[in-house]
């Protein structure tokens, strides 16, 4: 009679994934040589690391995450990973300018591929910037919902300026299945399992 095997299964261990609400101004890095602020003055959990960048001018969601393999998924640009941006412009886009969005820009690094785009209005309620964004009070401002399908370097605010606009806020909102919900700035928490599993 042939006992079978019964030693137990190691499992692997569930990633941990971890939803930042990054402010303006922070490195979307853990270290800097200047002294300019960066997550590692937010998020104290070691052995974490962003999966993607978000420019220090921008603020909103970035998905940190001590999986190489699962960093790697969420970044890579054959997944054409959904991305969406809240977006305050200077002035009135014109339907001609928000469907040329729609249809992709383009770029010196080559055209966008299409993407999502649509008017915010009213406009969303988030946190006020720090420092302030300066407005000039004779020219009305704008806010856009953008998703995009591939992650270039500043990609979302080249897109708007291509059309000669000037961007004043951009927030990131949602990576994949993950929104930014109501978390609130400068704070991060960790994403469920059943969050976790989206990803995976």
């Amino acid at each position: 009679m042939i006992i079978p095997d019964l030693a137990p299964v190691r499992m692997r261990p569930m990633p941990r994934l971890i939803l930042l609400n990054k402010p303006y101004g922070v490195l979307c890095q853990f270290t800097s040589s200047d002294g300019r602020p960066t997550l590692a003055d937010y998020v104290d959990r070691p052995g974490v690391y962003p999966a993607g960048r978000l420019d220090a001018d921008s603020e909103g969601l970035v998905v940190l995450t001590d999986d190489g393999a699962l960093q790697a998924r969420i970044t890579d640009p054959r997944r054409a990973l959904a991305k969406t941006y809240w977006v305050e412009v200077e002035g009135e886009p014109t339907d001609d300018a928000i469907a040329e969005l729609a249809r992709g820009v383009a770029l010196r690094d080559g055209p966008t591929r299409p993407a999502e785009v649509r008017r915010l209005d009213p406009p969303p309620a988030l946190w006020p910037r720090v420092p302030p964004i300066r407005v000039r009070r004779a020219i009305p401002t704008a806010w856009l919902a953008l998703t995009i399908h591939e992650g270039r370097n500043r990609q979302v605010r080249r897109m708007v300026e291509a059309l000669d606009a000037k961007v004043l806020k951009l927030v990131r909102v949602k990576v994949g299945p993950i929104t930014i919900g109501k978390l609130p700035i400068g704070k991060w928490r960790l994403l469920t399992p059943v969050e976790v599993a989206a990803f995976r």
